[in-house]
């Protein structure tokens, strides 16, 4: 039986900024199905943290935060808030210097934080924003979440952790900081800064507030700010964007409903169009990173919101919101179909794109010579779907040269892979693992050849099946196979790291370097992820 709350709001409804009555992104979707007893949490388990949540008509789109990954804040579409999709990118390219090209540099753990995702009625157009490397604030806008997404704005401020709202006379506002939170006013076009004003200092007694979402519901402005990694508040204003505000807890170390996972925190509030409210947040689940979860929501009488809990915890499962719709799965196969990847895809760091093609099979040509995966161009990431999953891909290998490295990594902080080594007019197939940084992300171990046999022919199947549940001693086993039936189990298990420091969870890479000089290349026919 779950649990009640108390004094749900009458049709509550987000602002025109979250509800608009605009149409749809274009999309290909079956039926609605019938609506099912309950969904289980989480709602979908793949690394997607720092969340942003808004409805536009019907349809829900959601934002993440992607680091180094580029293209940088995804934008996921759900027509029922528990089935999701990838629909695109907000941020198509993280030109913000040459680090973010592991150029004379690298960007590791900089990139794309916490930053926010609105939709503005009076043009129909979907707004990003984010501040990099805490010097300054961009803007991105489109008409359609698929894009494209141009450069709307650079402003010379660095809202952290921002939160953006276009008020009912569509008026820009946006809350933002840590621990001291601000809201700041922006131009009508949304360019420039008008003004700023601190409006709330956190009291000791709590802690570090950040993680900003603005919203105004039934006349209040309300700033939903997070307590990493424990706890979440909410701030109300009755006197208009700029406060007074007073504070209440929303949840404070509750339980979770991932077993060894954290407590769910920091997200967004988002009403469905009959009124009912729910809470989308993230927990701490590492190796895997940072997954969603989701809660009813109901309002006290005097404007408050209440969690709907089971058992005084998050709930592993809840009446579903809506009928439920299916969309794109976030497993399969991809075999590059057409001429562009989709957008499940993000490459670790920019691309260097005169030297990869998608036409009905990926090809990569070596673009870096190095012998540090971590300082290799062109390295292709896929989230790793929990909590256990295996991906596979098809390689030919036939076009590689002396001293090339290709194949399929387990990668973060601490990785390993298997794959080619091709050296003295020789393919073997190899697992290596020992490949580390620092925690400033500098290369400390270039990897360590575990084992390795002989490989004849062009193509191969390389397999990677990981265990990323919440904990210690998870694992990865690395095989392959030469017919695409039987695989061979090759090198010791790789046990993952589940510290939190580099934020994104472990993704499954794929990999093509030089050692020697540029010229080689590999084709990957197919990529496909499954679960058991």
């Amino acid at each position: 039986m779950l649990a009640t709350t108390t004094g749900l709001a009458a049709a509550a409804a987000l602002p025109a900024a979250h509800t608009a009555h605009a149409r749809p992104a274009a999309t290909s979707h079956g039926a609605a199905a019938p609506l099912q007893a309950a969904y289980s949490n989480p709602v979908l388990w793949q690394d997607f943290a720092d969340i942003d949540i808004i409805r536009v008509a019907d349809t829900y789109y959601y934002s993440a935060s992607t680091m180094h990954y580029s293209p940088g804040a995804p934008v996921l579409r759900s027509y029922d808030l528990v089935n999701w999709e990838f629909a695109g990118h907000s941020v198509p390219v993280l030109d913000f210097g040459s680090k973010y090209d592991l150029n004379g540099g690298r960007g590791y753990v900089r990139g794309i934080w916490a930053s926010s995702l609105a939709y503005r009625n009076s043009n129909r157009t979907f707004y990003w924003l984010g501040q990099i490397d805490f010097a300054r604030t961009y803007l991105y806008t489109a008409t359609s979440v698929e894009g494209p997404w141009n450069r709307h704005a650079t402003i010379a401020h660095a809202y952290f952790d921002a939160g953006l709202l276009f008020d009912d006379n569509d008026t820009p506002y946006v809350a933002y900081g840590n621990t001291t939170i601000h809201v700041a006013q922006l131009s009508a076009d949304a360019r420039t800064q008008v003004r700023t004003r601190q409006v709330f200092t956190t009291p000791p007694e709590v802690g570090t507030l950040e993680g900003a979402r603005f919203y105004k519901i039934n006349g209040n402005y309300y700033i939903f700010l997070t307590r990493p990694a424990n706890g979440q508040y909410i701030l109300k204003s009755t006197s208009g964007p700029f406060g007074p505000y007073t504070m209440r807890q929303v949840l404070l170390n509750l339980p979770g409903p991932i077993a060894g996972g954290g407590v769910p925190h920091q997200g967004g509030l988002v009403s469905t169009p009959n009124g009912r409210w729910h809470y989308m947040a993230f927990v701490d689940a590492y190796p895997g990173g940072r997954v969603p979860v989701l809660a009813p929501v109901g309002w006290t009488w005097d404007g408050w919101p209440t969690l709907q809990l089971v058992g005084g915890a998050w709930g592993q499962s809840y009446t579903a919101p809506l009928p439920l719709r299916p969309v794109t799965p976030m497993t399969g196969v991809d075999t590059f179909q057409g001429t562009r990847l989709g957008p499940k895809w993000e490459w670790n760091h920019n691309p260097d794109t005169g030297r990869f093609s998608v036409n009905n099979g990926l090809l990569l040509r070596t673009a870096t010579v190095t012998n540090d995966l971590y300082a290799a161009r062109n390295t292709l990431t896929h989230r790793i779907q929990g909590p256990t999953s295996t991906a596979t891909i098809e390689l030919d290998f036939s076009g590689m040269a002396d001293g090339d490295r290709a194949g399929l990594a387990m990668l973060r902080d601490s990785s390993a892979w298997i794959g080619l080594k091709r050296d003295g007019g020789t393919t073997r197939v190899v697992m290596v693992d020992g490949l580390t940084m620092d925690g400033s992300w500098n290369t400390t171990g270039t990897g360590t050849e575990r084992a390795s046999a002989g490989l004849t022919g062009s193509r191969v199947r390389l397999r990677v099946s990981a265990d990323i549940r919440p904990g210690a001693g998870r694992r990865a086993q690395f095989s392959y196979s030469t017919d695409g039936s039987a695989y061979v189990s090759l090198g010791p298990a790789f046990t993952l790291n589940n510290a939190w420091q580099f934020f994104m969870g472990y993704r499954y890479a794929v990999f093509n370097y030089a050692t020697r000089a540029l010229g080689g290349s590999v084709r990957v026919a197919r990529f496909e992820t499954s679960t058991p």
